[in-house]
């Protein structure tokens, strides 16, 4: 039997006796099938599912979330990470919702037009929504492709991705795609995984290169990972009374519409100054740089927070302190308080959306020194 339709026609097999219930399975409406991919795009799925949920009840429509304000969009997403993927979510909802009248687009080409929606997410809605023959290329099919047909190109590369997707492609049941894609994406997250593969029970085992060769720990390869770039912030947590002082992110830089608490960045790993005095007048030297500072105490210094992004590894270190006097009347136009929202500490966690470095050291705070 060709080896194109020996996988097909066992794949389809596989997945009629090994079924994967998710709330978005054999889901029609194109808008939760985006919704969907859009929050499981570099997100697990059980970490996923929760938000999905909440998204759906929070925003029935795409109309719901275009009309949604950005901050509260933001809050229901945050600790997902990613928040480009939030903010284009957002801008193509009031896109589809202004410009095409809540209609979501039909065809391939008009949703891989769409902000934020990429090949695999075109191809994904597409083949879900409207039994279009697109295949859809995710990780888990790239594993299985290579691991099937011997494939040892490096999966990260140009010349990877054309090469998989002309493969995927050929291997569809365009009779039914998205049962098929559907099938993919479950026999490679459930069976056929990155480390512990089920081998000895796989359907395609007499015709898989990898398995008949002995390869498959080795296959996909992956090129390199360039180094992640190192940044470092120490953030300074101002108490007045029950009250504390954040700022949103604004720019183009990371965390983008996050709120953060003011902060300084070191061009290498942070030190701090030993010794009260020596600390203090740092504080001032960092935070205070016109001279028109309140008088503060220091209580606490975290230990290093560490967050790993696509392309960065962030540090950071907070330094809690107390402003033991009223603040001056100009101090909120003045650094560090310039550009900040003087909130009750007890929003931080209810109202607002912050980076999820941020969140870590909320929580640890909230368990061991009871601030909230």
């Amino acid at each position: 039997m060709d080896s194109h339709l020996f996988f097909r026609n066992a794949l389809l097999a596989w997945a009629a006796n090994h079924l994967r219930p998710m709330p978005w399975k054999g889901e029609r409406d194109p808008y939760k099938i985006w919704l969907s991919e859009i929050i499981l795009q570099q997100t697990r799925v059980e970490q996923g599912l929760p938000y999905y949920e909440k998204f759906v009840t929070a925003y029935p429509t795409v109309t719901d979330l275009a009309h949604a304000p950005e901050d509260e969009l933001f809050k229901l997403w945050e600790g997902l990470g990613y928040y480009s993927r939030a903010r284009n979510l957002h801008f193509t909802a009031k896109y589809i919702a202004g410009e095409l009248g809540g209609h979501f687009p039909d065809t391939y080409e008009t949703i891989r037009a769409l902000k934020g929606v990429g090949d695999y997410t075109a191809a994904a809605i597409a083949s879900f929504a409207y039994n279009l023959p697109h295949a859809v290329l995710d990780g888990n099919v790239y594993r299985v492709l290579a691991r099937f047909f011997g494939i040892e190109t490096p999966t990260d590369t140009p010349a990877a991705k054309k090469e998989f997707t002309r493969l995927a492609n050929a291997v569809l049941d365009t009779t039914q795609p998205g049962v098929f894609n559907q099938a993919m994406m479950d026999f490679g997250a459930t069976h056929c995984t990155p480390q512990q593969p089920a081998c000895p029970t796989c359907p395609v085992q007499t015709q898989c290169v990898a398995f008949q060769t002995g390869k498959v720990r080795e296959i996909p390869l992956k090129s390199k990972a360039p180094a992640k770039k190192e940044r470092f912030f120490c953030y300074a947590v101002f108490n007045a009374g029950a009250d504390t002082f954040v700022r949103k992110r604004m720019g183009k830089d990371i965390w983008r519409g996050l709120f953060e608490f003011p902060a300084i960045e070191w061009n290498s790993r942070p030190e701090l100054p030993e010794g009260h005095a020596a600390l203090r007048q740092w504080l001032l030297e960092q935070f205070f740089s016109n001279g028109n500072a309140p008088d503060f105490s220091v209580i606490h210094i975290s230990k290093p927070y560490r967050q790993t992004l696509t392309h960065r590894q962030v540090t950071a270190v907070f330094i809690e302190i107390n402003l033991t006097e009223e603040l001056p009347e100009n101090i909120s136009i003045a650094p560090p308080f310039s550009g900040t929202l003087r909130l009750p500490r007890t929003d931080l966690k209810k109202n607002i959306a912050v980076p999820r470095l941020i969140d870590w050291y909320l929580r640890e705070k909230a368990g061991t020194l009871s601030l909230f």
